[in-house]
């Protein structure tokens, strides 16, 4: 007779408790960049609505900058490391291929949470809330530190008219826990591989290092795109997405009281918010001005600069929703903590 497998009861919905974010020390405008790309600030500014943006310095690594936005992520939530089961980390910009990066902020962080990374670049964090929440529901975890964290400049050519003023640094955290009432909405997620070369990194690790027989370039691999239409993709196809994770949501866009699309650019996001005709009433993240594209660490920074400024108060209905290389995208809507 085949034994019985005990099942284990989760919560009946999850909510994101806290929210942290860290950004590098140096402020990097667009006058610094300009000469290496034959560009203006001018032509930056139209192009992408970025004035600014952060660097990390030697001493801000990936491990230090989540870290940072881990702790005031936990603090806010009321809880202590301890409380944490589980360390998701997002990431495309961790150059250790192994062990995770997750492993190690965890350590630092004083607790043994199972902890691993995803790459979903640009929309790995919006990937991470709907892990946590399931994992909340589904009794897997309690509490769920999900962290956005890049350090974009290790991988830029600084000379690459198409990338180099686009890109920033930085780390934001949010921990996702139990709740009585609904607090994460159903996700909606989904890749188009087909337009899989549009943003990807140029060179193989392979051609890099090389053999014996075939030395390699010695050039470390950089991060390349095609702008014009990964602008028409995103303005458009993700409007359909975020309409879609209202719907799934149970809510309409009168409902809605933010938005916080991924910080690409400027042009993406309002072309994204007259696509889906968002009410004059929504407010929108766009940290994007300061802080440039920082992929993964996108929403969750725009997320708690709002939260800092007021513009997202503790009970407002948001949606959020990321996309990036792959091409892959996600999105869905929170209960701001």
């Amino acid at each position: 007779m085949a034994a019985q497998i005990a099942s284990v009861t989760g919560a009946p919905h999850a909510r994101v408790l806290g929210v942290g974010a860290y950004r590098p020390e140096r402020i990097v405008p667009n006058a610094d960049v300009i000469e290496a790309i034959d560009s203006s600030d001018e032509w930056i500014q139209q192009r992408s609505g970025i004035k600014s943006r952060r660097w990390a310095g030697p001493e801000e690594s990936v491990q230090m900058m989540s870290v940072a936005a881990s702790r005031l992520a936990i603090e806010r939530s009321g809880l202590d490391a301890a409380d944490i089961d589980c360390v998701v980390v997002a990431t495309v910009s961790h150059l250790l291929q192994t062990p995770a990066v997750a492993t190690a902020i965890a350590h630092e962080l004083g607790t043994h949470a199972a902890a691993f990374d995803i790459s979903a670049a640009c929309s790995g964090f919006c990937h991470g809330i709907s892990l946590a929440s399931d994992f909340v529901r589904a009794g897997s975890a309690r509490h769920v530190l999900v962290i956005g964290v890049e350090r974009m400049t290790d991988i830029l050519d600084l000379s690459d008219r198409g990338t180099a003023f686009i890109f920033g640094d930085g780390a934001g955290a949010a921990v996702v826990g139990p709740s009585d009432t609904p607090g994460i909405g159903p996700v909606v997620w989904g890749s188009d591989g087909e337009q899989f070369d549009l943003i990807r990194q140029r060179e193989d690790w392979r051609d890099v290092v090389g053999t014996a027989d075939s030395p390699g370039s010695g050039v470390m691999p950089h991060l390349v795109m095609e702008g014009n239409p990964v602008f028409r993709w995103a303005s458009f196809a993700m409007a359909k997405i975020g309409t879609q994770a209202l719907d799934k949501a149970g809510i309409t866009l009168d409902d809605l009281d933010v938005f916080v699309p991924h910080q690409a650019n400027m042009r993406i996001i309002d072309a994204m918010a007259r696509s889906m005709k968002l009410p004059a009433h929504v407010r929108i993240a766009r940290d994007v001005a300061e802080q440039g594209n920082t992929s993964a660490a996108s929403v969750p920074l725009a997320l708690e600069r709002m939260m800092t400024e007021g513009d997202a108060r503790s009970g407002d209905t948001a949606l959020l929703i990321a996309f990036g290389a792959g091409l892959s995208y996600a999105a869905q809507v929170i209960t701001v903590p």
